[in-house]
């Protein structure tokens, strides 16, 4: 039988000697970064703007073909601070019969969609992350969480407008902010 401590003191070297190797060093290029832009217009300046509390001021889908389908009813839309998005739609027994009529699905009197966004600012459009699990929401149609939102503010008025294929708008709803 052999004696460990010089099996366990060339261990030790070996170790020793990798480590050193490995050691952290400082870069040695530095990282060229820009400030983060903020002030009026910037994706920073928006998210604050549509941070908070909405409540639906009118809805309406443009089913093709059809005429347009006001939603009567209630609703509250909720952006927070990490591009997360709810949208609850409760809609009359007529409005859900109408969306059913249209082709769109509508769940316990209204529509729900909730998930992680993404903003363009140049396009002005917010587009849901569908990969993630905490998304739910319509998987086709006018309401589809694929399709993006041209959002627009005028004040304390936020519309969000869905469009179709051809370009056309196919939803337009209307939230005014509380909070």
């Amino acid at each position: 039988m052999t004696n460990p401590r010089p099996v366990r003191a060339w261990v030790a070297l070996v170790l020793a000697l990798l480590t050193a190797q490995c050691a952290a060093s400082p870069s040695r290029r530095p990282l060229d970064l820009d400030p983060v832009p903020t002030g009026p217009g910037t994706l920073a300046d928006i998210r604050r703007s549509l941070e908070g509390e909405w409540t639906l001021v009118s809805f309406e889908v443009h089913p093709p073909g059809r005429p347009a389908v006001p939603i009567t009813g209630t609703g509250r839309l909720t952006y927070d601070a990490y591009a997360n998005l709810t949208m609850d739609v409760r809609a009359d027994e007529s409005a859900v019969q109408a969306l059913r009529d249209a082709g769109i699905v509508a769940a316990e009197r209204g529509i729900s969609i909730k998930g992680r966004t993404v903003l363009d600012v140049e396009h002005r459009t917010l587009t849901f992350v569908t990969n993630e699990p905490v998304a739910a929401g319509p998987t086709s149609g006018p309401l589809a969480l694929s399709r993006p939102r041209h959002w627009q503010l005028d004040g304390d008025v936020l519309t969000l407008t869905t469009h179709g294929d051809d370009g056309k708008p196919i939803s337009v709803g209307r939230w005014r902010k509380t909070s």
